[in-house]
C-alpha cells in the first residue's frame, strides 16, 4: 500500500483575502406549505422521517456540509398522524422547533411534550424519537450542526441504536474505579509553568475533563410569550433588541441553547427599526408572526409570518424593521456559542465604534436602564 505524502505549499508573503458573504436567502411561507403537503403524501420512508434539507444555492461552494449557512442546517421533518421516527443517535446537537400541529419526542427516556413554537434541544449521542399522536399533520424545523462535522469528516450518525448503558469504569474484580481514585491521576498534578501564566496538564486530566451532564430541555411558547410580551414595555428609545435567549445553563459563559447555536425569539412592536449591526456569527430567522424587512449590506429583504431566511451572513452589515401594524414574533438561531469558544466572535454593535471580541473582551451596554424602571 502506497504512503501519502503530505505536501508544501509555498504561501510566502501571502495576503488573506476578505471573506466572500453570501446573500441572505429565503423560504416563503408558501413554499413551507406546498413542501410540507408533499412530504405528508409520500409513502411513509423505512426509518419514517419525512425531511427536507433547507440549503443556501451557495451551499455547494464549500462541498461537504450543506446548509442554509456554512455550519447550520435547517431541516424541514414532516410527521402524519401515527406516525413515529425510528430510533436514531449522532454527536451533532440539534434544536429543534415545532411550526405545524403537536406531538412528543423522546430523548434517553425523557419525554418531551410539545405544541405549535415550543422549543426543544437534543444533546449529542442521545438516543431519540419524535411522535405524531394527534390527528394533525406535525411540521418541525430541525437546526443541527451537522455541516460542520460533515466538513471535519467526523459527523458519526447510529441508526437504531442499541439500548443505552451507562459506563461504567473497572480496573478488576475488587471494584469500580472512581473518579476521585488517586491511581487515575498524576502524582504531578496540574501545574503552573510560567509566571505569565502557562500551565502543564499531564495525559490522565487531558483524557478525563470535567464532565457537564447535557440535558434536553424544552422551552414551551406559552410560558416564552407570556415573559417576552412583557418586553414591549422597553419604548421606542431603547436602542436594544426586546428578545430573550433560551438559555441551556450547561453552556455556561457562552450563552448557548446547545454547545453550538443560540435560539432567541424576538418582538418586535409596530415601527421598530433597529440599528445597523454586524457579528462573525451567521444568523437565520424563522418568522411566525407580524411583517417587516430586513437590510442586508445595503439590499432590502421583505418578509412575514411563515418566511425563514439567512438574515445575517458572517460579518455582513444588517438591521430589521417591523412594518404591519402587527408585533413581529421571530425565531433567531445563531452559531456564536461556536465562536465564543473559538474566540472568533467578534462584533459591531454600533458601525460607528470599534469591533469587541465577545467572551474576551468586555461587550456592549444597552440603555434599557433608562428607558424602564
Amino acid at each position: 500500500m502506497s504512503e501519502q505524502k503530505a505536501i508544501f505549499m509555498d504561501r510566502s508573503g501571502y495576503v488573506e483575502p476578505q471573506p466572500e458573504l453570501w446573500e441572505p436567502a429565503i423560504v416563503k411561507g408558501a413554499d413551507f406549505r406546498a413542501e410540507i403537503k408533499r412530504l405528508s403524501e409520500l409513502p411513509k420512508p423505512n426509518n419514517g422521517r419525512r425531511q427536507s434539507w433547507i440549503v443556501h444555492p451557495d451551499s455547494h461552494k464549500l462541498g461537504t456540509g450543506l446548509g442554509l449557512a456554512p455550519g447550520i442546517r435547517p431541516i424541514l421533518e414532516v410527521l402524519n398522524p401515527g406516525e413515529q421516527t425510528a430510533p436514531i443517535r449522532h454527536n451533532s446537537t440539534q434544536v429543534n422547533f415545532c411550526i405545524e400541529g403537536a406531538g412528543h419526542s423522546m430523548v434517553s427516556g425523557q419525554k418531551i411534550a410539545f405544541e405549535q413554537y415550543d422549543l426543544w434541544n437534543f444533546p449529542s449521542m442521545q438516543t431519540y424519537i419524535h411522535v405524531n399522536d394527534t390527528d394533525q399533520v406535525q411540521a418541525r424545523l430541525t437546526y443541527t450542526n451537522a455541516p460542520l462535522l460533515e466538513k471535519m469528516n467526523v459527523h458519526i450518525v447510529e441508526e437504531n441504536p442499541p439500548a443505552e448503558v451507562k459506563a461504567v469504569e473497572k480496573e478488576n474484580e475488587a471494584g469500580v474505579v472512581t473518579a476521585d481514585d488517586p491511581r487515575r491521576k498524576s502524582p504531578y498534578g496540574t501545574f503552573q509553568l510560567t509566571d505569565d501564566g502557562a500551565w502543564l496538564m499531564p495525559y490522565e486530566i487531558l483524557v478525563s475533563p470535567e464532565s457537564v451532564e447535557s440535558r434536553a430541555l424544552h422551552w414551551p411558547w406559552k410560558k416564552v410569550k407570556k415573559e417576552l410580551d412583557k418586553l414591549t414595555a422597553l419604548g421606542s428609545d431603547y436602542v436594544g433588541r426586546r428578545l430573550y435567549l433560551l438559555w441551556n445553563p450547561m453552556t455556561g459563559r457562552t450563552n448557548g441553547t446547545t454547545p453550538n447555536f443560540f435560539a432567541t425569539i424576538t418582538i418586535r412592536p409596530p415601527g421598530i427599526v433597529d440599528k445597523p449591526h454586524r457579528h462573525v456569527s451567521a444568523a437565520m430567522n424563522y418568522i411566525f408572526g407580524g411583517q417587516g424587512r430586513s437590510t442586508v449590506e445595503g439590499k432590502v429583504y421583505e418578509w412575514q409570518s411563515g418566511d425563514l431566511l439567512l438574515t445575517a451572513p458572517g460579518w455582513g452589515i444588517h438591521n430589521h424593521a417591523s412594518t404591519g401594524d402587527e408585533p413581529v414574533y421571530e425565531l433567531t438561531i445563531q452559531d456564536q456559542p461556536l465562536n465564543i469558544v473559538m474566540e472568533s466572535l467578534l462584533w459591531q454593535e454600533d458601525l460607528q465604534e470599534p469591533w469587541s471580541v465577545l467572551g474576551a473582551e468586555t461587550g456592549f451596554n444597552t440603555n434599557r436602564e433608562k428607558v424602564v424602571s
